[in-house]
């Protein structure tokens, strides 16, 4: 008999495993979602004793991070990283100032993107080939995904097959892979049992190990070799060459773990929770207007931000059930978290990776979206991935937006210091915000209007004081809330004239009561 397997290793171990100039691909998401931090804290230490690992480029799909030590945050040093690949960098200040001042070659992908890319590498395909992307900032006639003047090199070119124009991104040897799980054996085979997601565990460790380089785990403890069960290892050991195990592992940055947002306990008879109704203030009154697109079973995703509202709502009404509710993370169902721990479910009733869920996307599943906005154009163009200068991503946006049947961006009409006046079916705005939402021409295309148009999607941009809905010639203002000004209020507060073939028809005003379930 040969020596028994051991790829149980010291973190200073597995950090030695990763070479200098190479792809480092990080799984993870917002609020410590499977994010690999012991992993990533040691490369980070032996980078800062020795000067090693330097030059990689890092990938990562999601934001990771707290905004000052964990995540992508490990790997914000001059010299450690020559290029990033992000799809969302706000987890990370000081990446997003080292992308600004030229310090790194900064490129931003969308997260599907990235995760179905990770798939193409590791199955030796010549990358992924997409329409995902067309006509938004990634396109190579835009801006090809790049965020600054250090971002030369074409990372995704423009192809035409069968008379159809596709984005193919380009595939890249992956050097290491940093996983997180809940349990390993020596053998290296990786169980998720207890954590929030499995994301794209499985594609960064196929892209790293079939690229020749090297695929790292983290885990909170080590089992005996068949304590998880076949059909519980997500990533095979074959696949995985040194495991960390940290028994202070965390679930996510809350306090304590929680097993109903693994999916560990049994969702029978588990009545989701119902939030405390919030004030009615403008996130509660684009709620409502928002939820009024709603259709019994329709298959769902709310994006960060605003949106997380209508999903509020919906449990205060207590109807989580009578749509099927996705995040783009992997998950359906159940009851949906917020703020830094976007991406955990309570309680949901079906998990997959993320890849997979992108790929229901990209073919169309989704019935119905409900996306932010932080700028609108006059071609219907939207813009979330960068703000005021900011390099921001998309994240899950643009795979998101451009596939759903029907997207509903919600947003207040302005922004920073605008001020309003509600109840008793009626809207006023006491203090007019010092941001324009609505501009000429926004700075970044996350949501390109005319890729909308030639797809047949319906669009709708839902504020508190206005809702416009995009036609073939442009955005039509279409409805404005009881008490506005249609000149004052909204015309003269935007960037643009919109369309108005007819007088604008009023909001609901139910929409504008007290009633803390708001209007049906």
């Amino acid at each position: 008999m040969g020596m028994a397997r051991n790829k149980i290793v010291s973190p200073s171990a597995a950090s030695a495993l990763v070479p200098d100039g190479s792809a480092v691909c990080v799984t993870g998401g917002g609020g410590g979602l499977v994010e690999p931090d012991t992993l990533l804290a040691a490369i980070e230490r032996r980078f800062l004793e020795t000067g090693q690992p330097r030059d990689l480029t890092l990938v990562h799909a999601l934001g990771l991070g707290d905004r000052d030590r964990r995540g992508v945050n490990r790997f914000a040093h001059p010299g450690m990283v020559r290029r990033v690949i992000g799809g969302h960098w706000v987890w990370s200040p000081r990446m997003q100032q080292m992308a600004r001042s030229e310090e790194i070659e900064a490129y931003v992908f969308p997260a599907g993107v990235i995760t179905q890319l990770m798939r193409e590498i590791g199955a030796g395909r010549p990358g992924l080939i997409t329409h995902v992307g067309l006509g938004t900032f990634v396109d190579p006639r835009i801006e090809g995904g790049k965020l600054n003047a250090s971002a030369v090199e074409d990372l995704v070119e423009r192809i035409e097959i069968d008379g159809r124009s596709l984005l193919r991104y380009r595939p890249f040897p992956v050097g290491a892979a940093c996983l997180r799980a809940s349990f390993a054996d020596r053998d290296g085979n990786l169980c998720f049992d207890e954590e929030g997601a499995t994301l794209d565990a499985l594609s960064l460790a196929l892209a790293a190990h079939n690229s020749g380089g090297k695929v790292l785990a983290q885990v909170r403890e080590e089992v005996e070799r068949g304590a998880v069960p076949a059909r519980s290892v997500r990533v095979p050991g074959a696949l995985v060459d040194a495991v960390v195990v940290d028994p202070a592992q965390r679930q996510s940055y809350a306090p304590a773990a929680d097993p109903t947002m693994s999916g560990a306990l049994p969702a029978l008879g588990s009545e989701p929770r119902r939030p405390e109704p919030g004030p009615l203030d403008a996130r509660q009154l684009i709620a409502r207007r928002a939820a009024r697109e709603l259709r019994r079973d329709a298959v769902l995703n709310y994006g960060f931000g605003i949106p997380d509202a209508v999903a509020k709502l919906v449990a205060l009404r207590g109807e989580v059930e009578a749509y099927y509710q996705t995040i783009e993370h992997g998950t359906f169902g159940g009851e949906l978290l917020d703020g830094a721990l976007f991406g955990f479910a309570r309680n949901p009733r079906a998990m997959i990776d993320s890849p997979s869920q992108f790929d229901f996307y990209s073919g169309g599943g989704l019935d119905l979206a409900f996306l932010g906005m932080g700028e609108v154009d006059r071609d219907g163009n939207v813009n979330v991935s960068k703000l005021q200068g900011v390099p921001v991503g998309p994240g899950g946006f643009i795979d998101i937006a451009q596939n759903a049947a029907k997207v509903v961006f919600c947003g207040t009409f302005e922004a920073k210091g605008s001020r309003l006046e509600t109840g008793r079916g009626h809207l006023r705005v006491t203090r007019y915000g010092d941001v324009r939402k609505f501009v000429g021409k926004v700075a970044q295309i996350t949501f390109s209007g005319r890729e909308a148009i030639r797809s047949g999607q319906e669009v709708l941009y839902v504020t508190e004081r206005a809702v416009l809905r995009l036609s073939p010639a442009g955005p039509v203002l279409e409805e404005v809330a009881p008490g506005i000004d249609i000149r004052a209020d909204v015309l003269e507060r935007m960037g643009f004239l919109p369309l108005m073939p007819r007088k604008p028809g009023l909001m609901d005003p139910a929409i504008f009561t007290e009633d803390e379930r708001g209007a049906p």
